[in-house]
C-alpha cells in the first residue's frame, strides 16, 4: 500500500474512533435521563394515585354525610 492510501485510511480510522467514543458518552447521558424521566414518572404516578385515594375517601365521606 503507498504511503498516502495509509495515511488515509488511518485518517479515517481516528475519525471514525472519535465518532465511536463520542456517540458512547452520547448514549450513556441519554440513558441517565431516561432514567431520570422514569423515576419522575413513577413519582408522578405515585402521586397520582395519592390524590386519585383522597379524592376517593372525599367522595365516600360526603356520600356518607349525605345519608345520615
Amino acid at each position: 500500500m503507498s504511503d498516502d492510501l495509509l495515511l488515509s485510511l488511518e485518517t479515517k480510522l481516528d475519525r471514525l474512533i472519535l465518532l465511536c467514543n463520542r456517540l458512547q458518552q452520547e448514549n450513556a447521558q441519554l440513558k441517565a435521563r431516561e432514567s431520570e424521566w422514569q423515576r419522575e414518572r413513577e413519582r408522578l404516578i405515585e402521586k397520582n394515585e395519592l390524590a386519585r385515594s383522597r379524592v376517593e375517601a372525599m367522595i365516600a365521606h360526603l356520600k356518607s354525610l349525605d345519608t345520615e
